[in-house]
């Protein structure tokens, strides 16, 4: 009886060794529990402030221009509406919602007025993508997450956000965005965090974050399994799913080219996959994994197509930012992605990933985008519910 009992607890010693190391590890490590930040890559001398522009998750650069836009909320509505948390309170939303640019050269701001946009109910922006047009560079196409409330005789807690992908045109230093449509499919488009669009003003990719609107497991499904989804919709053609089975997706962004790669980050898995666009069908194909090994949010490419990727080396700082306390600080760290042309690409390393910056908190807390303007020296960092807006002058 006694070599029976040591033998099931030696199984089960040896079960959860291998629970430990397959499983809470990696995610501990993502999660940043035991790790010390590190301050280094930003001179705050060189960094500046602009309480103008609140609680902004996604930022998107003109390179032509060095325009910056910004898809901008209020820290207090963050915390009541962001349904990427579960935060469902839509009657405590704002209802002011905008989108906005900056000009670092004049410091100009400018909040872009809504056009032909008929809603009975206000925008709620999330992830944002501004594409010039194939045919017209003076004209962009911006598109836009919309975490619409429910119908009024629904509840929000129960039924979760009512969310769509939007449609604009501008013009490049335009002070309007002219909607085109609204584009709603409760099937496809279920729990969309970020958007990357085609060119064209009808074609986009979008990430769900999470596999189910509400649920009371829903965090540990995002957490533990594969279970998030990429999809395609086009204005003439409807919506459909072009990658399942994904980790905790946030973040996407895609290169100009028609045929070029489409970058994935994973939140909770610390990772960005890269997939190959199929010209004939749009679909996509799973071509490699870059482990980060940090949580995961926004990313984008410079003008050199090195990425960008957002990173919290605390998580749960910024869980307790995003939440409880805006005013928490929530460290912040910032990769470049590049292909390796150094030694390890000779044994199979194809990318080269160097992390930048990382930041405890008082230069720049809570940062959701990284965007680096590559020709004029200048990064700029912003949050789901960040105060500011943080500019800086860098040489990478």
């Amino acid at each position: 009886m006694a070599r029976l009992l040591f033998t099931i607890l030696g199984l089960l010693v040896a079960f959860l060794a291998a629970l430990y190391q397959i499983y809470l590890s990696p995610l501990l490590q993502v999660l940043g529990v035991f790790r010390t930040v590190e301050n280094f890559g930003l001179d705050p001398a060189a960094c500046r402030g602009l309480p103008e522009f609140q609680a902004c998750e996604k930022i998107v650069l003109h390179q032509p221009t060095g325009i910056l836009y910004l898809a901008c909320s209020t820290p207090e509505s963050r915390l009541a509406w962001t349904p990427a948390m579960g935060q469902l309170n839509a009657q405590n939303r704002s209802v002011e919602d905008y989108i906005a640019t900056f000009d670092p050269t004049t410091s100009k701001i400018t909040r872009l007025e809504l056009q032909n946009y008929h809603s009975d109910q206000p925008i709620s922006v999330h992830g944002m993508d501004v594409v010039p047009s194939s045919t017209n560079p003076n004209v962009l196409f911006v598109y836009l997450v919309n975490h619409r409330a429910p119908p009024r005789e629904q509840d929000s807690e129960i039924v979760g956000a009512d969310s769509v992908i939007e449609v604009f045109k501008t013009t490049v230093s335009g002070a309007q965005l002219v909607h085109i449509k609204t584009v709603r499919d409760s099937n496809v488009i279920l729990t969309p965090n970020d958007v990357a669009g085609d060119a064209n003003g009808k074609g986009f990719y979008f990430t769900n974050d999470h596999s189910f609107k509400v649920s009371h497991v829903r965090t540990l499904r995002s957490v533990f399994s594969s279970t998030t989804s990429v999809g395609y919709c086009h204005l003439d053609h409807g919506c459909k799913i072009v990658a399942s089975g994904l980790h905790s997706n946030n973040g996407i962004v895609k290169a100009p080219e028609l045929n070029a790669s489409v970058y994935v980050a994973s939140n909770m898995g610390g990772k960005i996959s890269v997939f190959e666009r199929q010209a004939v069908d749009d679909s996509l194909i799973l071509m490699d994994v870059i482990h980060i090994g940090q949580a995961l949010d926004n990313l984008s490419l410079d003008h050199h197509g090195h990425l960008w990727a957002a990173a919290f080396p605390k998580a749960q700082d910024m869980v307790e930012h995003l939440t409880k306390n805006p005013l928490h600080l929530s460290p912040v760290a910032a990769f470049k992605i590049s292909v390796n042309t150094g030694p390890g690409s000779f044994y199979g390393e194809k990318y080269a990933v160097e992390k930048i910056f990382e930041n405890d908190g008082t230069i720049v807390s809570g940062s959701t985008s990284v965007v680096h303007d590559s020709e004029r020296g200048m990064l700029f960092m912003h949050g789901v519910a960040a105060h500011q807006l943080v500019v800086c002058r860098v040489q990478y």
